[in-house]
């Protein structure tokens, strides 16, 4: 049975703000899945369903996990503040489906429910900024280069739209609101009427009514939209109105109009109307010229614009020696520009920036090295085997690596394998640790290598024969797959199932409890 997947704009975060369908999908759904502060903002309407939330920069994971459950027939919320489809949740779900086969005539049911924007909800606090043309620019340069983000920013100052910044500043992007009001300050006057508004009908809302020069002397962060007024746009009592152009037509001081209602749309009535314009024909060509012109460029350099590309490579599974060639090679490819750095799971990090990743990664392993991608994904780790002495347990890492190296999980795994019973390697400490003693394989689950309650993995079998360690650890890793939380590490994963692949897990004997220190502590 197919599932439904509702993904729900449930607006500024007010109730009185929410939308009724918003407020009936919630309930009617089976799980709930959103950042960790959309969640609490709704929590009255979830009740006692099951939750998954996560935390900034997961949107994809939560995206996954919402797909995941719905092709198990749940109907899942997966909701987002403001509108869905407005920086929202929307347009991800929908990506991640199609990278899975989906239709919407064979494939799961989406019903998309739209809630009131920032870009809304910010303007009827400020008055009616909003009542000519106006675009909405996100300042995140986390996915879109800030080359890119640039250009739209001067493209619509240049073209005097009112302009709403979503994601201004944070604590690391500090420089992309100042850029922003750089490149403003060209074509707007330094009094062009500026709102802040931060957290529209939450309980610590703000709103702050400045221009365009002093708007950077107030604060603003990762909750507040920025509302930029246009060429017309004005102040008066406190509010900020942008007008739509009636005063052209109309006098608005009076009752009686000059013109007539069947005369206002006549053409000497509109007189700088497109079809009025003296040589409208000469001025619409060269328009059309220049226009596809500049889209011609925009699309060339959109083409070429280089993006960071992370991947590890490593010279094998349990080779650790990297050839002279093979160092050279990746020097080369990552350049002044790009980073190289060493990590304590026997592989390289590379930081690239490249139009051409699938090259990249051709040459590398035309040069014999393995090549895996970062983040949530399994590493195999394994030891050198004592340069290859004890080489007894190799084929069964390289079949692990093979099948399961680069596998997306909820959270990064480490698969540790040491050759011998002394685990010098130290396997056990990984989140799953087999360890080839006595022509078997011991298991290990569960370990957890950093924090000063790190601990090693709990031995749940000895002696598995080797022909049967490879599918035993496949089933472990699948059931993690299928059922772990987004962001949930393996070994809290293992304590809250109590079972993986058929291993019991064994609650810790002692009473002792360690503080969990923050990090930098």
């Amino acid at each position: 049975m197919q599932g439904k997947l509702l993904v729900i704009g449930f607006g500024p975060g007010s109730a009185d703000h929410m939308t009724k369908r918003a407020r009936q999908a919630i309930e009617e759904s089976d799980i709930v899945i959103g950042y960790k502060t959309y969640i609490e903002l709704v929590a009255d309407l979830i009740g006692e369903k099951p939750i998954i939330s996560t935390g900034m920069t997961e949107e994809v994971s939560r995206a996954q996990e919402a797909v995941k459950w719905a092709e198990k027939g749940k109907k899942v919320a997966v909701i987002s503040s403001g509108d869905a489809g407005v920086y929202g949740m929307g347009g991800l779900v929908y990506e991640v489906l199609i990278e899975k086969g989906w239709t919407k005539e064979s494939g799961i049911e989406v019903e998309i429910i739209p809630g009131v924007s920032a870009i809304h909800s910010c303007a009827a606090l400020l008055g009616a900024p909003i009542m000519h043309d106006a675009c909405t620019i996100s300042l995140s340069d986390h996915l879109t280069p800030w080359a890119v983000i640039e250009k739209r920013i001067e493209a619509a100052a240049m073209a005097d739209f009112v302009i709403a910044l979503y994601n201004p500043k944070s604590g690391r992007r500090t420089r992309q609101i100042v850029e922003a009001q750089r490149i403003l300050l060209r074509y707007r006057s330094p009094q062009t009427p500026v709102g802040l508004v931060k957290s529209a009908y939450r309980p610590r809302q703000n709103v702050v009514m400045t221009d365009l020069e002093h708007m950077l002397e107030h604060d603003i962060g990762m909750l507040t939209t920025v509302i930029i007024g246009n060429s017309s746009t004005f102040v008066h009592d406190g509010l900020m109105i942008t007008p739509r152009g009636y005063q052209r037509k109309y006098s608005l001081d009076k009752l009686e109009q000059r013109l007539k209602p069947h005369e206002r749309l006549r053409k000497e009535a509109e007189p700088w109307a497109l079809d009025q314009t003296e040589e409208t024909e000469r001025v619409r060509k060269t328009a059309e010229e220049a226009l596809q012109k500049v889209a011609i460029r925009q699309y060339e350099q959109a083409r070429a614009i280089e993006e960071i590309f992370e991947l590890a490579v490593s010279p094998g599974v349990a080779n650790k020696a990297f050839t002279p060639q093979q160092m050279l090679l990746i020097a080369e490819m990552v350049g002044n520009r790009g980073k190289m750095m060493y990590t304590p799971d026997h592989y390289l990090k590379l930081e690239m920036l490249t139009d051409r990743p699938d090259d990249m990664v051709r040459k590398l392993k035309e040069a014999g090295l393995v090549v895996m991608p970062i983040g949530n994904v399994l590493t195999v780790k394994a030891c050198d085997f004592c340069d290859g002495e004890k080489k007894e347990g190799i084929p069964y890492a390289e079949q692990l690596h093979e099948k399961l190296g680069g596998m997306a999980l909820p959270k990064e795994l480490k698969l540790g394998i040491n050759g011998c019973g002394m685990a010098c390697y130290g396997a056990v400490r990984e989140d799953i640790g087999i360890v080839y003693r006595k022509g078997a394989f011991d298991l290990f689950l569960g370990g957890k290598t950093i924090g000063r309650n790190a601990h090693p993995g709990q031995l749940v079998a000895e002696g598995i024969p080797p022909e049967q360690i490879v599918p035993v650890v496949i089933q472990i890793i699948q059931e993690y797959k299928e059922h772990g939380h987004p962001n949930e590490r393996f070994h809290k994963f293992f304590q809250r199932v109590k079972k993986a692949g058929g291993f019991v897990y064994q609650e810790p004997r002692t009473n002792q409890k360690i503080e969990v220190s923050a990090c930098g502590e």
